[in-house]
Order: C-alpha cells, then structure tokens, then sequence
C-alpha cells in the first residue's frame, strides 16, 4: 500500500457529524408562535440542505426573552411557557425534523408538574432525526435577581424559572454522545467539565445576551470577547466540539448579542455567523480531532488529581 493510501484510508475512517447553528434574529412579543415556528422550519430546513445532522437553537426559541419585563400577571406570564413538548404550534418543527431526517436542540420555556406543584425551567430539548425526544436538560445557572434594581439591566430570570434539577445529562446521538447547556451556563468552568466527565464529545448551547449592560457601560466593547472567551476555554479544556446558537438584533427595544458560532476542541472558532438576522451556520467536526487534543494536552486520567479539587464543589465562592 503506498503512503497516499495510507492517507486515503486513515481519512476515509475518520468520524464527521456535521452541525448546524440556526441563529434567529428578535422574536418580538407581537410574533405568534405559529409565525415563530414556521421560521425556525426554515432554519432547519436550510440546514438540512447544507448537510447538516444535528442543528440547534437559541435559548428561548419560540418567545421574547420576556424576564427583561417586570411582570406580575400569572396568565400574562405563563403564555410564554410550553406545558408540553411537542404541542400543538410546535409539532411542525418536530414533523420537519422527521421529514428532514435531522435532530435539534430547541431552547423554551417549560412548566412542569412535579412534586405536588407547578414548577418554571427554562429548558433545552434534544430531538433526533425521527422526531422523537432523545434528552432534556433545564438550566442550572440562573442569572439576574427577582426584582428590578436602580441602574442595571433589568433581568429577572430567578424570578421566572427555578435551577434545574436533571443535573448535566449527556446523551446519545447516533453513535455521539451529546450535552446541552443554556445562556449563562456557558460563562462557568464546571458546565463543560461536567458535561465532559459525563462523556460528552458535542455541546449544544442557546443563548439571549444583551448586547449592552447599563451596570458595566465601559466593558461594552468587551461584549463579543467575553460571549466567545468562555466557551472558546471550554472547548480547548475540555477537548469537545461547542455549537452556540444566539437570538440577535433589536427584540422589543434591546439589542441581543449575536455571534453564533462552532468552536474545535482546540479552541478555534471554525464557523461564525456574520449578522444578526437569521442565518444557518454549518461546519462538518472532525470527531476524531478529540482524541488528538487529548492525546496532546489534555489526558484527563493521567493528569487530573480530582482529590485536590474538593473545595470546588464544597464552596461556592472565594473565602478571604
């Protein structure tokens, strides 16, 4: 066998999954979920065409980030939630999935009957390419506070949704195993190192960032950096594949981050999205390139000493 094809057959073995990041522009509160949904089939629809075998979407898909809004009214307020998943609006999506031969990830907003009572997660749902439910992750980084306060941004997340309760589950696709993460998720270290200890080799995330924060007026021009720097250390940390799908543009008066895009477990962003509108950005990963980032940095079972890591997960913060 000559050395070209060595080179053939070693690339003719080597594993691809092809993912696609289906950023949308604003869903603003006057959109029907019907109009929503039929955008997001589009989306995926383009994928689909693009080779794309696993897409996702943003956080909060289908809604207005409506925790920007000081809202009081229970049935005001529950209009932004699904109680079941797929449902009636939503089904489309899950039959396009099915027609496409295509899974997703869908962020939305969840209410869920458990324990004797009502409960409010904001949730990300993994489906494959037969339209069934494969996974679900709620999210475990709840950010902002329960009331408005003078001279920020105003973000009630914690007012609106408890911290999930699933843990980081990571779940197969095919023969991938896949983790989901949410919006704030994405800026703490322990998210991909769970969801990497947990088998991950694919991390799906959906995001909705303000593009400014009225607390931090002279860190705006950091934005992007700071969007892209933590999920950028957690590839190359970690040594999996990210893809972040973002909801953009100017959604009821505030303008959202955009900056969609797929990180290689050596860190490098190898596709971006290039506006704040809709837009499908597709990137064929290279799985076996994990095992190579491994082999060079990153030999967890030799390297890591998790005994002396204790106090990660037995103290939230620094003691001075």
């Amino acid at each position: 066998m000559t050395s070209q094809q060595v080179h053939q057959r070693k690339n003719s073995m080597t594993r691809y999954l092809t993912l696609a990041v289906c950023q949308t522009g604003p869903v603003q509160r006057t959109a029907s979920r019907v109009e929503t949904v039929g955008r997001l089939v589009h989306l995926l629809e383009r994928a689909a065409a693009a080779g794309a075998e696993l897409a996702v979407f943003p956080e909060m898909a289908l809604t207005t980030f409506f925790p920007r809004w000081d809202l009081d009214d229970d049935s005001e307020i529950e209009a932004f939630y699904e109680q079941a998943m797929p449902g009636p609006t939503t089904r489309p999506l899950f039959d396009a999935a099915r027609r496409l031969s295509i899974g997703f990830a869908l962020g939305y907003s969840e209410i869920s009957f458990e324990e004797g009572r009502k409960r409010r997660f904001n949730t990300m749902d993994l489906v494959g390419p037969d339209g069934g439910l494969v996974g679900r992750y709620r999210k475990m980084h709840i950010p902002g506070g329960e009331t408005p306060r003078n001279g920020t941004t105003t973000h009630l997340e914690r007012r609106y949704f408890e911290p999930g309760n699933l843990g980081f589950p990571v779940f197969p696709f095919g023969s991938v195993r896949v983790g989901l993460a949410l919006c704030n998720d994405r800026r703490w270290p322990e998210t991909y190192r769970m969801l990497c200890l947990n088998g991950a080799q694919v991390v799906l995330l959906g995001y909705n960032t303000p593009a400014a924060l009225k607390e931090a007026p002279s860190l705006d021009h950091l934005r992007m950096f700071h969007n892209h720097l933590p999920m950028q250390a957690g590839a190359y940390q970690n040594t999996i594949w990210i893809a972040a799908a973002a909801k953009a543009g100017v959604e009821d008066g505030q303008a959202m981050l955009g900056g969609s895009c797929i990180i290689a477990p050596t860190g490098e962003i190898a596709a971006l999205a290039i506006s704040v509108d809709d837009e499908v950005v597709v990137h064929r990963a290279d799985l076996d390139l994990i095992t190579t980032c491994q082999r060079v940095n990153f030999d967890f079972a030799q390297y890591r000493r998790p005994a002396e890591y204790r106090l990660i997960a037995e103290q939230a913060g620094p003691v001075f």
